[in-house]
């Protein structure tokens, strides 16, 4: 095209283009290419070679096109075929039309129609509408998508709000980064002194008193992120209110955000708050071993001071074990406890020995309590080491002597001089004090003679022979029968 004169192809004369050249740049201009005369008979069609996916069409030559086109483009291709015979043709126009080939190939052509120097034969030049209609197929699937997560997000939106403004807890939504409220309840809102609107942006450290904005978010988090659950005791700035703050970290969207549980001072939660606080101190710094386990016995949690009697180097090296595994008489020992504490929900100074995980044994004194709470049945463990109490003891022991009795024991015995010989004396004694022994191993063994011949250090068929001896075995007999 020349731009100071006339085009190229203005020229008087035909444009010195042969028959070949023309047919390539018909053929790469379009996808398809067909001459057809007025009546609709097709005379040469050509397929451009860089469309591969049109096959070949060679059988449509000396054919009606209108066999091989849908029902709905008839009437598009019949209009301008009867405006050409007609001569009413002026200028270039373009129809879509759907061609089918076969039974299950189909595809949209979008031709432009050219005279040509004969008036009964047409050009039609076809431009492949599949990449298109593709296209648009994928735009409405996207669409489509889009429409439907905006919907689950109003829907999740919706119901975050209900949730929130529904919740009896003040409960506010701070991002950590900025340290500014995110979101907050009424509740939340009405503590703090002001309404959501107003304090939804705003930092959230400047509404207590007293705080440092860095500080006072990085305080929240450590406190988030620790196990016992530390509250944050603050006050507002606008109510001046003493409140407590239970934050709890979260990551939305790769951002951390801290979700606080605001707590007025005094409230019932808040005193019950402050109590599993102190309990949790308690358990962690107390001087009393105190052990936690499931109905049979098994370790879920044990305090440091527990750690430390057994010699046991962290707590991984005791959950899962059984508690009789650490008790000089093992699972008797155990079985003694549960028992009377799942009987009348707890038990109290239990003596026995603790062995260490090297050997080590300490004389210690147990009380156990039945706890039920949260549908979960186990029992808490408070262990004490009496091992002083008998370094105190052994002194009087080694002195040669009687050991120390009651006055009311002393005269008994002493009653006892005079009418009998002392022999008989010492007899009578040790088996009144071997009776005792015997019926207090049996109830607290729930009459488990294999438990009580063991604690009291007897064979099962010496601890059957003292219970016929003094009487005790058809008597426990006759109460389990019962």
């Amino acid at each position: 095209m020349n731009t100071r004169g006339s085009d190229y192809f203005d020229q008087p004369s035909t444009a010195p283009i042969g028959p070949e050249q023309f047919n390539e740049i018909v053929t790469t201009a379009a996808d398809l290419a067909i001459v057809l005369d007025v009546e609709g008979k097709v005379h040469s069609v050509i397929t451009n070679p860089l469309n591969p996916t049109l096959g070949r069409l060679d059988h449509w030559k000396d054919r009606d096109i209108r066999e091989f086109m849908a029902e709905d483009s008839l009437s598009k291709l019949n209009a301008q075929l009867d405006a050409y015979r007609a001569g009413q043709k002026a200028k270039v126009d373009a129809i879509e039309v759907n061609h089918f080939d076969n039974a299950n190939w189909e595809f949209p052509i979008r031709y432009t129609l050219h005279k040509t120097r004969r008036e009964d034969i047409i050009l039609m030049l076809g431009r492949d509408l599949r990449p298109i209609a593709e296209l648009q197929h994928r735009l409405v699937k996207a669409q489509l998508a889009l429409e439907k997560d905006y919907e689950t997000h109003r829907d999740y939106e919706t119901r975050y709000r209900v949730i929130l403004e529904a919740s009896r807890d003040a409960l506010a939504l701070v991002d950590v980064a900025s340290g500014r409220i995110v979101d907050l309840n009424g509740e939340a809102a009405h503590i703090l002194g002001a309404d959501s609107e107003t304090l939804t942006g705003s930092a959230f450290t400047q509404e207590f008193d007293g705080r440092r904005r860095g500080e006072f978010i990085e305080k929240l988090v450590l406190a988030a992120s620790d196990e016992t659950g530390q509250t944050v005791p603050v006050q507002t700035k606008r109510t001046a209110a003493d409140v407590f703050l239970h934050p709890m970290v979260f990551r939305a969207a790769g951002d951390k955000t801290l979700l606080c549980r605001i707590e007025a001072a005094g409230s019932a939660e808040s005193v019950a708050a402050e109590l599993s606080q102190v309990l949790s101190t308690l358990y962690r710094d107390g001087a009393d071993a105190i052990v936690f386990t499931d109905s049979h016995g098994t370790i879920r949690s044990a305090n440091d001071a527990f750690l430390g009697l057994c010699d046991a180097g962290q707590l991984s090296d005791v959950k899962g074990k059984s508690l009789g595994d650490f008790l000089a008489r093992g699972s008797v020992d155990l079985k003694v406890l549960i028992d009377n504490a799942a009987r009348s929900k707890k038990m109290r100074l239990y003596s026995t020995r603790l062995e260490g995980a090297f050997g080590s044994q300490l004389a210690v004194e147990l009380s156990a309590t039945l706890l039920n709470s949260g549908g979960r049945p186990g029992f808490a463990f408070v262990i004490r080491d009496t091992s002083r109490m008998e370094v105190v003891r052994e002194p009087a022991a080694v002195v040669p002597g009687p050991a120390p009795m009651s006055d009311d024991a002393m005269r008994n015995v002493m009653d006892l001089v005079g009418s009998a010989p002392l022999k008989d004396i010492v007899s009578a004694t040790t088996d009144v004090v071997e009776k005792m022994c015997i019926e207090t191993a049996v109830e607290l063994t729930d009459n488990n003679r294999v438990a009580a011949a063991e604690m009291l250090g007897l064979s099962r068929q010496s601890l059957y022979v003292k219970l016929r001896k003094y009487g005790l075995l058809s008597k426990n007999d006759s109460g389990n029968s019962k």
